[in-house]
């Protein structure tokens, strides 16, 4: 009987690092899809630069979360020897690999905003800062407990803050590091001209649009991976990202009047907003959620760069910072059992946590890319821009004709 068990909790350990390694590679691919989003809207002479972030910010954010970000999230370091960090057939391990590559969604999702004028370096240093300190510093309040702030907020309102899978963790603190990076860049040269919007079409749709399928994809790896054990997956997270990412692209199509960024960002916004709640909604409030999503994104892109002149270049703020506050508070209000969902959240906590995501992430992108303006500068110089990142940063063009 002894032998019994033990082969059944070899198996099911085994089972479950093979669950959560598969979430982590499909998550890692999804860093693919910001990569060739930003790729497709940026102009030509930009589009090696961008290839090159998303990649490098993803290696210095691993290096910075394995020693130092894991560590201020989770109390957990790797310092032991190998035989011990195996043990449990290396789930911990893959376990960490699987939360690095939401922590590096973070430089990936402010890339998207800072593009075709931020300094290569300044901002790869800024990224591996932020990952070891500003996003763990939420993610370990919200997903480990720390500081009794979760505690506080089950015995004050009867539940704790529900981010099943990251809209406010990370998407929404993505977005809004984005936006105080956005506004400390400054706006494009050329981008207005006597105070109206200057046009800068997207250097290749087909690329955008391969960005929003792989992101979209890998999404239900986001999401459904996100319970981290083969006994807590469920379906209805997958349904319920499935009716939200639709729900995204119809309201953009109707909205965005056959747009194809908007169009292909409709389905990321949807996803963004359904993280939260995912585990708790019913489909048909998940699609309403994604909906609103789609629409919150169309309106607020528009208003962003036509009204408030905010050069941000894939509307980051609006797609991660606003949809992701978004879906940290509709699982507040479609997760309860009187519209449908499981119940056991608070609205109040989840506006409550909503709100604290995106004060450390501001305070924390202040910090971080207030320091680095000051001691290293972040924007390329007026002829670096109007040359492109590519041949300014990189010394080479994206293609070669003869």
């Amino acid at each position: 009987m002894e032998s019994v068990n033990s082969a059944v909790e070899t198996l099911v350990q085994s089972s479950n690092t093979l669950f959560i390694l598969m979430g982590a590679i499909m998550v890692f691919a999804m860093h693919a899809g910001f990569a060739f989003l930003e790729v497709g809207t940026v102009r030509q002479k930009n589009q090696v630069n961008a290839l090159v972030k998303i990649m490098t910010d993803f290696g210095f954010s691993a290096v910075a979360y394995f020693f130092i970000g894991y560590w201020v999230a989770y109390d957990v370091t790797f310092f032991q020897d190998a035989e011990t960090l195996a043990q449990g057939n290396g789930y911990e391990l893959v376990k960490f690999f699987f939360l690095m590559t939401f922590a590096a969604a973070i430089p990936a999702i402010v890339s998207g905003g800072i593009a075709e004028r931020a300094q290569f370096w300044p901002f790869l240093i800024a990224s591996s800062l932020i990952v070891a300190f500003v996003y763990p510093f939420f993610e370990g309040i919200i997903w480990n407990g720390n500081y009794g702030i979760q505690d506080w907020m089950e015995a004050s309102f009867g539940a704790a803050f529900h981010d099943f899978a990251g809209s406010v963790v990370v998407h929404a603190v993505g977005g809004w590091l984005g936006l105080v990076a956005v506004i400390m860049l400054g706006i494009r040269k050329g981008r207005y001209r006597g105070g109206k919007l200057v046009a800068f079409p997207p250097s290749n749709i087909p690329f955008l649009a391969l960005g929003a399928w792989i992101l979209s994809i890998g999404w239900f790896g986001f999401n459904v991976m996100s319970a981290q054990t083969l006994d807590g997956i469920s379906g209805l997270v997958a349904v319920n990202s499935l009716m939200a990412m639709v729900g995204g692209i119809i309201v953009s199509l109707l909205l965005g009047k056959n747009d194809p960024g908007f169009i292909h960002n409709g389905p990321l916004a949807g996803l963004v907003a359904i993280c939260a709640g995912s585990d708790i909604v019913h489909p048909i409030g998940a699609l309403m959620i994604g909906g609103i999503a789609g629409g919150l994104f169309v309106w607020m892109f528009t208003v962003v760069q036509n009204r408030w002149k905010i050069d941000d270049v894939l509307g980051v703020w609006p797609l991660h910072g606003l949809c992701g506050a978004w879906g940290g508070i509709a699982a507040g209000i479609f997760g309860s059992v009187s519209l449908g969902g499981l119940g056991g959240v608070s609205l109040t906590a989840q506006v409550i946590g909503t709100v604290l995501g995106i004060v450390i992430a501001v305070v924390g992108g202040v910090i971080v890319y207030g320091a680095i303006k000051v001691v290293m500068g972040l924007r390329l110089d007026e002829e670096q821009e109007f040359n492109g990142a590519d041949l300014s940063i990189h010394n080479i063009e994206s293609v070669s004709v003869d």
